[in-house]
């Protein structure tokens, strides 16, 4: 039976390499690419990323009826609203400073602000984003930075944690939705 076994799972081994290593059928095969390597691929990632961050988060504001922005999942949970004015900051702070230029001079928004001006200063950090990752280029990425906390790292951690919070704010954001019934932007059915 030992030996039946084994050679049972040497056989499903050697079938599992094969069938990794093997070419596609000539239908499936991928187009070969034969593009130069992306200049500055940090910042290029960033770039590429952010209009659907921009897309997700403006949509799920907007989404959002005015009435639930002071909705919080539990007690000890930040509102919608506030969740906001913190993607606003760090929109505007974390882009400034993996570009390397002043963070915008914007009127401060409150969690009790309206809806319309949250919406309007999470578009204008969004459009701050794309003026500032336009001058960025992955040349600054490991001066050493002030990040979170007062502590000090590499450029390349700001930039990091943009794509992370971008990802994070929006995990957040869709939630909040659908706990109120809202299907978020990136669930609805392709028009």
């Amino acid at each position: 039976m030992t030996r039946a076994l084994v050679t049972f799972f040497a056989f499903a081994c050697l079938g599992f390499v094969q069938a990794q290593t093997m070419a596609p059928p000539p239908s499936t095969a991928a187009t070969p690419q034969t593009s130069a390597p992306v200049k500055d691929p940090v910042t290029a990632s960033l770039r590429m990323l952010l209009p659907r961050s921009r897309n997700n988060i403006l949509g799920a504001i907007t989404a959002m009826p005015a009435d639930k922005f002071t909705y919080k999942p539990t007690p000890d949970q930040m509102s919608f609203a506030h969740l906001v004015v913190h993607i606003i900051g760090s929109n505007n702070n974390g882009c400034a400073k993996a570009a390397d230029i002043p963070a915008p001079k914007v009127e401060e928004v409150k969690e009790t602000d309206a809806k319309d001006k949250l919406l309007a200063a999470a578009t204008a950090s969004y459009d701050f984003c794309a003026d500032a990752l336009a001058k960025m280029d992955d040349s600054k990425l490991g001066d050493s930075v002030e990040l979170f906390g007062g502590r000090q790292g590499p450029r390349a951690m700001v930039a990091l944690g943009l794509a992370s919070g971008w990802a994070d704010h929006y995990a957040a954001a869709a939630m909040y939705l659908r706990l109120n019934g809202i299907l978020p932007p990136s669930a609805q059915p392709k028009k």
